[in-house]
C-alpha cells in the first residue's frame, strides 16, 4: 500500500465518509415527514411480531389443552360428568361440548321432538365452534392491515423524500450527486422499512389463517362426533 493510498485512507476515517449505510444516520437526516412514516411503520412492525410470538404461544397452549381434553372425553363415562370435572369455559372442545350438552338436557327435558331436538342440537354446537374460530382470528386483521398498507406508507414516505430532494435541487442549483444522493437513499428507506414490516405481516397472516382453518376443521368434526352421540340418546329415549 503507497503512502498515498494510506493518506486517503486516514482522511476518510477522520472525515467520516461511510463505507456502508447507516440506518440510524438516514433516519436522523431524513426530512420530518419521512421520520414520522419511518416510525410508525417500525412501531407497527413491533407490534406485528408481539402478534405473531404471542399467537404462536396461544395456539399451541389450545391445541395442547383441546388435544388433553377431548381425549379424557371420549373416555368418560358421563359426559356432563366429565364437563363439570374439567371446567369446560377454559377449553375451547369444553366450550362446544357443553353448548351441545346443554341444550341436549333442554330439549330431553321437554321431550321434544327428536328431529327437531338434533337441529338445534347441531345449530347451539356449529355456533360454538364459530365463536371460537372468530375469537382466535380477532387479533389477525391487524397483521393483514400491516401487509397490504404498509409498503404503500413506505412509498409514501419515499414520494415526499424525493420531493424534497428535487426542492434541493431548486434550492442550490446544483442537480450533482452529492446533493441528490443523500435525499434518495432517506426517501427509500422509507420504502425498505415498509417492506420490513409488510413481509413478515404477510406470511404470518396466511400461516396463522390455515392454523385457525384447521383448528375451526378440527372442532367442527368434535362436534360432529358429540352430535351423533347425542341424538343417538335422544333416540334411544
Amino acid at each position: 500500500m503507497t503512502l498515498e493510498m494510506l493518506m486517503a485512507a486516514a482522511a476518510d476515517v477522520v472525515g467520516g465518509t461511510p463505507n456502508h449505510l447507516n440506518p440510524v444516520k438516514l433516519f436522523l437526516d431524513a426530512d420530518i415527514v419521512v421520520q414520522v412514516v419511518m416510525v410508525g411503520l417500525l412501531l407497527a412492525s413491533i407490534w406485528t411480531w408481539t402478534i405473531i410470538v404471542s399467537f404462536s404461544l396461544r395456539m399451541s397452549g389450545v391445541n395442547r389443552r383441546c388435544r388433553s381434553y377431548e381425549s379424557g372425553f371420549w373416555d368418560a363415562d358421563n359426559f356432563d360428568a366429565y364437563q363439570r370435572e374439567r371446567r369446560r369455559n377454559e377449553v375451547p372442545s369444553g366450550k362446544v361440548a357443553g353448548a351441545g350438552l346443554a341444550e341436549y338436557k333442554r330439549n330431553a327435558a321437554a321431550g321434544t321432538d327428536p328431529e327437531g331436538a338434533r337441529q338445534r342440537i347441531g345449530l347451539a354446537m356449529n355456533s360454538a365452534v364459530s365463536e371460537e374460530a372468530d375469537s382466535l382470528s380477532d387479533r389477525l386483521n391487524f397483521l393483514a392491515t400491516v401487509g397490504s398498507v404498509a409498503p404503500f406508507v413506505g412509498l409514501f414516505g419515499t414520494v415526499w423524500g424525493i420531493m424534497n430532494s428535487f426542492f434541493q435541487i431548486g434550492q442550490q442549483q446544483n442537480s450533482s450527486l452529492s446533493v441528490v444522493a443523500p435525499g434518495i437513499s432517506e426517501a427509500l428507506f422509507a420504502t425498505a422499512i415498509g417492506l420490513f414490516a409488510a413481509i413478515p405481516a404477510v406470511i404470518a397472516y396466511n400461516r396463522f389463517s390455515h392454523r385457525v382453518n384447521g383448528f375451526e376443521g378440527r372442532l367442527q368434526r368434535f362436534a360432529d362426533k358429540l352430535h351423533a352421540a347425542l341424538t343417538r340418546q335422544l333416540e334411544q329415549r
